[in-house]
């Protein structure tokens, strides 16, 4: 089994006990090599109630390197305040199979001091 393959089989188990709620989105993370983006989603609508990414027009000026955990705290204090004015202040944290290490712990703590609670 490849790298790519334990982490589909760890996401999926993640999965499986995760689910966002309109009262507590799933707050779901996907890292790439070059970027971090971020969703809050509404499982039962099938709906994304806001997302964040180094790729947004507002933080793109700002980032000079988008796949370091400085560009990790942006988009997560970005999407935490995203959530906030749309009125969610809880979400259920969902790391997609990485490890919470690195770029996802850092796009979490950011998102917590900005008042989102997990």
């Amino acid at each position: 089994m490849g790298k790519r393959e334990a982490r589909k089989k760890r996401q999926q188990r993640i999965r499986n006990k995760v689910v966002g709620t309109p009262e507590r989105p799933r707050m779901n993370v996907t890292r790439s090599l070059k970027h971090i983006y971020v969703q809050i989603i509404d499982d039962l609508s099938g709906t994304t109630i806001a997302s964040a990414s180094t790729l947004d027009p507002a933080l793109k000026d700002s980032i000079e390197v988008a796949s370091n955990k400085e560009a990790a705290k942006l988009v997560g204090e970005l999407a935490a305040r995203r959530a906030l004015e749309k009125g969610v202040d809880s979400v259920v944290f969902d790391r997609s199979g990485y490890k919470y290490h690195g770029r996802v712990k850092a796009l979490a703590d950011s998102a917590r001091e900005e008042g989102l609670k997990f």
